[in-house]
């Protein structure tokens, strides 16, 4: 499972939130924004002004993506899980990126670009399992957005799961990590040669 923090945190947080799904076979990476920021303005911002923060970020992530899979762990025994800027950058990846990852999972967050954005992903996510997670009146993640953003997974072809919560503050809730932990019993088991 490769954890994107928020804005803010230290990566150490995020990894905090793995370990609390309690499965020890599972690999946790999480790796550190510079200045605890993946890119500088808010993820509904015009995207050349995230640059070129956000072009890194999506880089660094492919990478570590790529770097599983050259150690024999491929993208569909691979999961994205984010938190607030954590889980925007998670499903941006993962929508440029579409194909059958083990899981994508966005806990308070939405696709990057401001409202209006073209929003045509090549790819297919081939049932990829995605858990969308957010409050109904979160501060920094409009509703509208993760509806948005839950809608053109499933139009790619991601088997998703959305859970809006009322009144929940910007944070994660036991709920969630029941579907996070759902996700993570599903993956596929290690093929053996």
């Amino acid at each position: 499972m490769i954890l994107m923090h928020g804005r803010g945190a230290p990566a150490e947080d995020i990894l905090g939130l793995g370990l609390e799904l309690r499965r020890p076979a599972l690999a946790l990476l999480a790796p550190q924004a510079t200045d605890y920021s993946w890119y500088p303005y808010s993820f509904l911002s015009p995207t050349e002004q995230n640059e070129p923060g956000l072009s890194s970020a999506l880089a660094l992530l492919g990478h570590l993506v790529g770097q599983l899979e050259e150690q024999g762990i491929p993208p569909e025994r691979t999961i994205l899980l984010g938190f607030s800027q954590g889980a925007c950058l998670s499903l941006e990846f993962a929508a440029r990126n579409a194909r059958r990852f083990g899981g994508v999972v966005a806990l308070s967050g939405g696709l990057i670009g401001p409202p209006g954005a073209p929003r045509d992903y090549p790819g297919s996510f081939a049932g990829t399992p995605t858990f969308f997670g957010c409050s109904d009146r979160d501060p920094h993640i409009p509703l509208a957005r993760v509806e948005e953003s839950a809608e053109i997974f499933a139009r790619m072809g991601a088997e998703v799961t959305k859970k809006i919560y009322p009144g929940m503050g910007h944070t994660v809730v036991e709920d969630e990590m029941e579907h996070v932990r759902r996700i993570v019993d599903g993956l596929p088991r290690e093929s053996r040669g």
